[in-house]
């Protein structure tokens, strides 16, 4: 019996580092969600400004709705439906494409870039899209939405959904959605 117990635990000596570099894995993959999660039970008065700067993976998005003087919409009285690309899907862009829309002369084509990231006047929930395939008008225009596995958004992915905040819910997306060309 202790042969086999001294076996298993050998066992589980060999496998701890990797298992330990799994479970780092799994948690890096998960914190985002897990920040959102957090504010979503936690902040539930923040508004939607308040909310993603609470989660502390949309200082990208933060700083773009600055650049674009889109932040008192975002705060406003809403329902607002926001699919808010994180901080890794601005850097999945070409390189220097934020630094460029960044730049106070292309504030224009910041804003309209953000605005097709929001649809006014509604809260809409992943449960109100399940199944369904919409066009949605966005502030900026018209995109795909598709909740019949999972839900996408034209080429992005929602990764966390239905985050909600005191003006409107948030949906966490893995792209920055661009208006068509």
């Amino acid at each position: 019996m202790k042969s086999i117990s001294l076996a298993a635990l050998a066992l589980a000596m060999a496998a701890a580092p990797a298992a330990a570099d799994t479970c780092r894995l799994a948690t890096a993959h998960s914190a985002q969600t897990d920040a959102v999660r957090y504010v979503a039970h936690h902040e539930e008065a923040a508004d939607i400004v308040d909310t993603a700067a609470a989660a502390g993976s949309f200082s990208t998005l933060l700083a773009a709705a600055a650049a674009a003087d889109l932040v008192d919409a975002l705060k406003g009285d809403g329902p607002l439906t926001v699919f808010a690309p994180t901080d890794a899907a601005f850097e999945a862009l070409p390189a220097g494409t934020v630094e460029t829309l960044l730049k106070p002369e292309n504030k224009a084509g910041l804003a309209a870039i953000l605005k097709l990231h929001v649809i006014a006047g509604s809260a809409i929930t992943s449960d109100q899209l399940a199944g369904k395939v919409i066009t949605a008008e966005t502030l900026g225009g018209t995109v795909k939405v598709d909740g019949t596995v999972g839900v996408t958004v034209d080429n992005a992915t929602v990764i966390s959904a239905d985050v909600q905040a005191a003006n409107g819910i948030i949906h966490v997306i893995d792209r920055v959605l661009l208006p068509a060309s």
